[in-house]
């Protein structure tokens, strides 16, 4: 049932055809991330680069590269969570379907972590320095763990039941930390290892944080998994591993995986930290140096054999897009017994993830209206922006299930298709101003502050949506090239922004005010303004990553014939989100021309990773 550690997850992958081993030598030095990411984008198999320039160990990448991968990696125990999936959401399930509680009471065993007094973790100790160290694009600020495990436990209540276990990245090297002795440990909004430092801020005192590398396929899935306050992490993994997670207990220090490829332990100081980054994130940008907390670090331990894995990250798809596709098959069907009165959510990876969530919901309070409206689906909105990490949604598009049954989340041109046909952008723009947003996003008003913006569907259809700009249609000067992006979405390409974080820019006025005398814009409710129209218009993966990273609702949203009324803002004619680069924006990842280079060499004819993308 399921692989104890990483060493037999890789022999078994090599075996079906799913992992290749890389002699070659090549640096993590940007090459490695390279590599791994030009092998995603091909559907690639799992990497295990065996020569690593300047390091004795190996390094796996791309194993969760692709949906098909990552199911066969946990093929042994996604039937089992299934059935307690289905338990959940109708607890009547064992009595239609009575033999699946064969499977259900072992998997119910499994989340329980096993405490152990010796593992293979304990085999050696190297140096921070010794890691790794893996640069995945050219300004990040040093090496990083792009695939940590890291561990805390409440100081008011010490144990696993009331432990975290986060994918938080780890910078290992760079900026004001000291070699060896400190790291920095950078977590976003919302995520639980806060409430830990929060009890230590209120304390006074220290903490102690473990980094675990390896071990389990299932440890770093667990680590990323949005699981409820109060089901640990750990317990997750057991259930995902299809055993028990062995723990070794160590007097004084956290408990650690016996079977962990590397294990880093030290302590918080609560009131100190220093600055992290900048590091290329998910976004498609730099995350820039901001200061997060610091780890003094005590040990690094790694068993015999070691390997360590990695990812990269950048502009969407990337390896946590498997991820996070992985992720909704788990937890997908739970989101209605979360949140009442939801069908599905879907937090679109193309834009970010937590940039744009798409939702539908059900509008049952007052069924008998001959006209349907907007109102218990913006109720259902504001729960979604109060749980866990939906609540860092920016935009939030929601329909009703009412209104097409079919409707298919995920078919994202449909949705949003159907919400342009029926939102009336004078009463159905709902915005939450001067609040949290995700911490990776830099269009908002600062670090985690920000602004969100509902936009409800609901009803009859207002409008037919054109494919074809309107036979009269011009433009102000400085403003050219429309594209349409999808029906009833135009680009307009236009000026370069340089204004001030939060200033009103005077020539999307000017656009908004020329454009209420153009007509035929009745069948384009959306229109993005953009640096660059050809590419935003491009592909719908263009278009998405344009309009919603380079957006914040409260400062980038006007309106053609906008208004205010009663403190509710609203337009007559189309919404205009200005989706220019900012002056405050982070800058977008690039790769670098001569690592690029040498990468392209070693995939050429004759070249060693010739076939690999």
């Amino acid at each position: 049932m399921g692989y104890r550690n990483l060493a037999a997850c890789v022999a078994d992958l090599e075996r079906n055809g799913s992992l290749i081993p890389i002699d070659q030598e090549v640096s993590a030095d940007l090459e490695i991330g390279s590599i791994q990411r030009r092998v995603y984008q091909a559907g690639g198999p799992a990497l295990l680069f065996t020569r690593v320039k300047g390091s004795n160990f190996p390094m796996l990448g791309n194993l969760f590269g692709t949906l098909e991968r990552t199911r066969f990696i946990f093929r042994d125990t996604l039937k089992a969570i299934e059935r307690l999936v289905q338990l959940k959401i109708d607890p009547r399930y064992l009595l239609k379907e009575p033999a699946a509680l064969a499977s259900v009471l072992p998997a119910a065993w499994h989340l329980l972590p096993k405490k152990v007094t010796d593992g293979p973790i304990l085999a050696n100790r190297t140096t921070i320095s010794g890691l790794p160290q893996l640069k995945s694009w050219p300004d990040d600020g040093g090496a990083f763990i792009t695939l940590p495990q890291v561990y805390s436990e409440s100081l008011n209540a010490p144990g696993v039941r009331h432990s975290n276990l986060g994918m938080y990245r780890v910078q290992l090297s760079g900026g004001q930390y000291r070699q060896d002795a400190e790291i920095g440990i950078h977590y976003q909004i919302h995520r639980g290892i806060g409430f830990h430092h929060a009890e230590a801020l209120e304390k006074k005192a220290p903490f102690r944080v473990s980094i675990f590398v390896g071990g389990a396929p299932s440890m770093t899935v667990a680590a990323v998994m949005p699981l409820p306050e109060g089901m640990p992490e750990l317990s997750f993994a057991g259930l995902l591993a299809g055993h028990r997670i062995e723990m070794v207990e160590r007097e004084g220090g956290l408990p650690m995986p016996a079977e962990a490829d590397f294990v880093i332990t030290g302590i918080i100081d609560p009131e100190k930290t220093l600055p992290e980054g900048p590091f290329g994130d998910h976004f498609g940008y730099y995350s820039l140096a901001h200061k997060f907390p610091v780890l003094k670090v005590e040990n690094v331990y790694h068993r015999d054999g070691a390997i360590w894995p990695f990812t990269t990250v950048g502009r969407p798809p990337q390896e946590d897009t498997s991820f996070g596709a992985f992720i909704h098959e788990l937890t997908g069907p739970l989101i209605p017994t979360v949140v009442p009165g939801v069908r599905a959510v879907h937090a679109v990876d193309a834009a970010g993830v937590h940039p744009l969530l798409l939702a539908v919901g059900s509008e049952r309070y007052v069924p008998y209206c001959e006209k349907r409206t907007p109102q218990e689906i913006l109720t259902i909105a504001n729960a979604i922006l109060g749980q866990g990490q939906l609540s860092l949604a920016k935009y939030l598009m929601i329909a009703t299930h009412e209104d097409a049954p079919q409707l298919d989340i995920h078919d994202i041109p449909a949705f949003l298709s159907h919400v342009l046909e029926r939102f009336d952008p004078r009463c159905d723009l709902h915005f939450q101003t001067a609040t949290t947003m995700d911490t990776l996003d830099y269009s908002g008003s600062g670090l985690n502050s920000g602004s969100k913006l509902v936009l409800a569907g609901v009803g009859e259809k207002r409008r037919e949506l054109g494919t074809e700009l309107p036979a009269d249609f011009r433009l102000p000067a400085g403003w050219s090239a429309p594209g349409i992006c999808l029906p009833g979405v135009l680009a307009l390409q236009g000026p370069p922004c340089r204004l001030a974080k939060g200033e009103a820019d005077p020539e999307l006025e000017k656009l908004c005010s020329f454009l209420e005398s153009v007509p035929g814009l009745e069948a384009f409710p959306l229109i993005v303004a953009c640096d660059d129209s050809r590419f935003t218009a491009e592909s719908l993966n263009n278009f998405l990553w344009v309009t919603f990273t380079r957006s914040d609702p409260a400062a980038d949203l006007y309106g053609v014939g906008a208004f205010t009324a009663a403190k509710h803002w609203g337009c007559r004619g189309p919404l205009v989100i200005d989706a220019r680069v900012k002056p405050h924006h982070a800058p977008p990842l690039v790769e670098d021309p001569e690592v690029e280079r040498r990468v392209d060499q070693l995939a050429a004819p004759g070249g060693p990773l010739h076939g690999l993308y």
